[in-house]
């Protein structure tokens, strides 16, 4: 899986495969958040602002795990 840079000041890299959303942190921490639809990922790729819809949208609203 590709995890893709984005110009966030929350978010360093998104990725996406088989229903899981990755999101890589400044910090360094990744976390996987589980059963997210294909149309979520793709709305958080053209958000004007990738931290804004992340919180208002997936935080929250999925379950997730951390990886790293």
């Amino acid at each position: 899986m590709q995890m893709t840079r984005v110009a966030s000041m929350t978010i360093s890299s998104v990725g996406y495969e088989n229903e899981t959303l990755y999101i890589q942190f400044p910090n360094g921490q990744v976390f996987a958040y589980l059963n997210v639809p294909e149309r979520v990922y793709n709305n958080l790729m053209c958000a004007p602002s990738h931290g804004k819809y992340f919180s208002s949208v997936v935080k929250g609203t999925y379950d997730f795990k951390r990886l790293k």
